[in-house]
């Protein structure tokens, strides 16, 4: 047969176009030819692909063979297409029946040897497969279990170019041969970390909690020691299991970025921590052929905690700005605009100064007034005006040092279910909305008639308004941390201690 077709995926971000793959198979002189716009990646496949037929018993022929990626319009990246095209140059010289990969994805990297190595990205490309009606994907026998978690796809496993050709009918004599397996990270576990575990600073834990049960950003100011980071790394384990869909999602996030998929979906709301010296790219994410998502879309339906946040480049943390405001990463190139979801948690950690001892008791600080304002203003206004919550963390003295944190109602299950019942109170008042926590809740709703607030309950959010003590972004963020207090209080709407407490977590390191 002169022409045949298949398909694979090709994915920008974690949107996936359907390729359909057409080669011809001509008398002209012995020739492999890529088109239809391939990167340097795939460009190279046309040797992976007659080495890998050749050692598989199963040789291409000697003839001229052109590969068609269409549309043509549409940037191909990556290896991933190895097996599609194999497949397809083996039906135009009738090895392999034509009908029976037409309908097929086919997903994998080619060795020489003709096995086939896992993929980055089956998740997301199984999923962009299924949603346009196909249902039978071949994939690499190693990434079989994670395009497994789409429902309603067959799934055809194989471990070579030999393998594939005879699930398809091709008439070659089975041959056995040793998978390549990738390595399988352990997950690691919630419990390692319990709230218990967290002596004094109770207004810390509160905020946490609070921070927890409504989605809220934090901020947390305090010398070396004072527990910051200890805190913040508690605050996954408070977070109820992900969703269907948002768990879906964080996979495909952990598939796109080459990390190791266990066995079934990710449940947990994932931790990232990126050092201070990670740049823009690693921090949203970039790359100048696949578009890798950074450490925020990672973190998507988790936390993303930097810690020193005043050491990191300003125009890194000035990235976050956008998708702090509207939960997705947009990262534009020449010829491609992906787009990853980033609907994380900002957790940011700071001393107050560049020795970190201001304010620390029994410890003195050597900086000037005016190094310590600079240190902390390399936070920018327009970022922590986005953050809902900013609190001083303090030392622990030694009473409570001496405190056993065995009191089981601060423990991090018992919270987790807390945090639950607060946010099934706020799902339930926002039934009919497109919202479901209150730190995804516009301004104008809250002020509105669904949700207006007396103003004697306002009255101290209303004169800070007035003062200039904060913006009207912040006035907004303000009540969604009291209606999040009203939730973990089982009340129907916040009263004036809600706003007053909410107001505290707002300028806590200013007052």
């Amino acid at each position: 047969m002169p022409i045949a077709r298949t398909l694979s995926v090709s994915l920008e971000g974690l949107i996936g176009t359907v390729i359909d793959i057409e080669a011809d198979l001509s008398s002209n002189l012995p020739g492999f030819a890529i088109i239809g716009l391939p990167d340097a990646a795939l460009g190279e496949a046309r040797e992976r692909v007659r080495a890998a037929a050749a050692n598989s018993g199963c040789p291409l022929p000697s003839r001229k063979l052109t590969i068609n990626l269409s549309p043509a319009a549409v940037p191909k990246r990556g290896s991933a297409f190895d097996l599609a095209i194999a497949l397809a140059c083996l039906a135009t010289a009738g090895t392999v029946p034509a009908r029976s990969i037409a309908d097929t994805v086919h997903l994998g990297e080619l060795g020489l040897d003709g096995r086939l190595r896992s993929t980055i990205g089956v998740l997301p490309a199984v999923m962009a497969a299924e949603r346009v009606g196909i249902r039978r994907v071949m994939v690499p026998l190693a990434n079989a279990h994670e395009a497994r978690l789409v429902e309603g796809v067959e799934v055809l496993p194989v471990a070579s170019l030999r393998d594939a050709a005879i699930r398809h009918g091709a008439e070659l004599d089975q041959v056995v041969v040793e998978p390549i397996r990738p390595e399988i990270a352990p997950e690691q576990r919630d419990d390692e970390v319990d709230l218990r575990e967290v002596v004094g600073n109770h207004e810390a834990v509160r905020a946490l909690i609070v921070a927890a049960a409504g989605g809220h950003h934090l901020l947390l100011v305090g010398p070396p020691g004072a527990g910051k980071t200890m805190l913040a790394r508690r605050l996954p384990g408070l977070l109820p299991d992900l969703d269907h869909a948002a768990a879906l999602e964080v996979t495909s996030l952990r598939s796109l970025s080459g990390e190791p998929i266990a066995s079934g979906l990710v449940t947990r709301p994932p931790w990232e921590s990126p050092h201070h010296t990670a740049t823009a790219a690693a921090m949203i994410g970039g790359g100048s052929g696949r578009i890798r998502p950074g450490a925020a879309p990672r973190a998507s339906h988790g936390v993303l905690f930097l810690d020193e946040a005043p050491e990191f480049a300003a125009s890194v943390l000035d990235t976050l700005r956008q998708p702090l405001e509207s939960g997705v990463v947009r990262i534009h190139r020449a010829n491609a605009i992906a787009h990853f979801p980033a609907n994380f948690q900002l957790v940011l950690a700071a001393n107050p100064c560049p020795c970190g001892q201001y304010g620390a008791p029994e410890s003195s600080c050597v900086c000037p007034p005016a190094a310590r304002r600079r240190y902390l203003s390399r936070l920018s206004g327009p970022l922590l005006d986005r953050v809902d919550m900013q609190l001083p963390v303090r030392r622990v003295s030694s009473v409570h040092a001496r405190m056993a944190g065995d009191d089981s109602s601060t423990s991090t299950e018992s919270v987790r279910m807390l945090v639950s019942r607060a946010r099934s109170a706020s799902v339930l008042r926002l039934v009919g909305t497109p919202w479901r926590l209150n730190c995804d809740v516009p301004g104008s709703w809250l002020r509105g008639p669904a949700a207006l607030l007396p103003s004697t309950v306002t009255s101290d959010l209303d004169h800070a308004l007035e003062r200039g003590g904060i913006t009207m972004r912040g006035y907004d963020r303000v009540l969604r941390v009291a209606w999040t207090l009203a939730d973990l209080d089982d009340v129907k709407q916040p009263s004036r201690e809600h706003v007053g407490q909410a107001l505290f977590f707002r300028r806590g390191i200013t007052s």
